[in-house]
């Protein structure tokens, strides 16, 4: 599956000047990870942020979100899908801002030394 070159642009214009955050090609699209931690990403027919279990039933209430569900339908818990069509430019900053305080949350990961 491809992702959405477009809301891949979106997404990096919003994040630029961040420090700590990367992109990483995964699950036939592209996620953002900041300090280790997986913020969002594009795929999946949308826009994908990690917002946290505990956010979750104030992300769904926003517009155009949904639970981010795998090919068996299989709901991902603590990640919400969001039609771009209705997540304006003001809207995606505070997709961002939820999902930039789930990231930070946790610890730094650190990455582990290849064998």
């Amino acid at each position: 599956m491809a992702y959405d070159e477009n809301q891949a642009s979106r997404l990096r214009h919003a994040l630029r000047g961040a420090d700590h955050v990367e992109e990483i090609k995964m699950f036939g699209g592209l996620c953002f990870m900041l300090k280790g931690h997986m913020l969002g990403g594009v795929g999946f027919g949308g826009l994908i942020f990690r917002v946290g279990k505990g956010n979750m039933a104030a992300a769904l209430a926003r517009p155009g979100a949904a639970p981010m569900t795998m090919k068996r339908g299989v709901a991902m818990g603590g990640m919400a899908k969001v039609d771009p069509a209705a997540c304006d430019d003001a809207r995606l900053d505070e997709w961002i801002a939820l999902a930039r305080k789930n990231a930070l949350a946790p610890p730094p990961k650190t990455k582990r030394a290849k064998k």
